[in-house]
C-alpha cells in the first residue's frame, strides 16, 4: 500500500494546511450565518392601539443600529389563554458577530424603553433562528 504522504515533513504541512483552512472556515460560517432575532410579544388589550403605536417607532429604532439587515412585523393567530394579543417581530441580522453587537451594544437601552412604558401590560420572550436556506418563487 503506498503511503498518502512521503516523508512527516509533507504529512505536517498538510496538517497545518487542512487546521487553517477549518479555522477560516468557520470564521467565514461565523461572519456569514444570518441569525432572526425572533421577539414575541402578547400585549394586554388594555394598551395594544397605544402599544401598536409605539412599535412602529421602535421597530425602526432597533434597525437604525446598523445591526440588521430587515424586520418583519407580524400578528400570530392564535387566541391565547391569558387574552391579549400576540405579535412577533422578526430581526434579520448580518450575522452572529452583528447580533453580538446588539446584545453588548444596544438591547438593554431599547428593551428598558418597552419595559418602562408598557410593565406589565406586554409579555415578551426572544428566540434565535439559524437560516439554513432561503428559497423564492419567481413566476413569469
Amino acid at each position: 500500500m503506498e503511503k498518502p504522504f512521503a516523508d512527516e515533513k509533507e504529512l505536517l504541512f498538510f496538517v497545518k494546511i487542512f487546521n487553517t483552512n477549518l479555522k477560516c472556515t468557520s470564521l467565514i460560517y461565523e461572519v456569514m450565518s444570518k441569525i432572526i432575532y425572533n421577539v414575541t410579544v402578547n400585549v394586554d388589550d388594555s394598551i395594544h392601539e397605544e402599544w401598536l403605536e409605539w412599535i412602529k417607532q421602535h421597530i425602526p429604532e432597533v434597525l437604525a443600529t446598523g445591526k440588521f439587515e430587515g424586520a418583519t412585523f407580524s400578528k400570530v393567530l392564535v387566541e391565547e389563554d391569558m387574552g391579549g394579543q400576540t405579535y412577533s417581530i422578526q430581526y434579520k441580522s448580518y450575522s452572529r458577530a452583528a447580533l453580538e453587537a446588539y446584545y453588548k451594544e444596544d438591547a438593554e437601552r431599547l428593551r428598558s424603553d418597552g419595559m418602562k412604558q408598557f410593565a406589565d401590560k406586554m409579555l415578551a420572550f426572544r428566540t434565535e433562528l439559524e437560516i439554513c436556506d432561503e428559497y423564492a418563487v419567481n413566476f413569469k
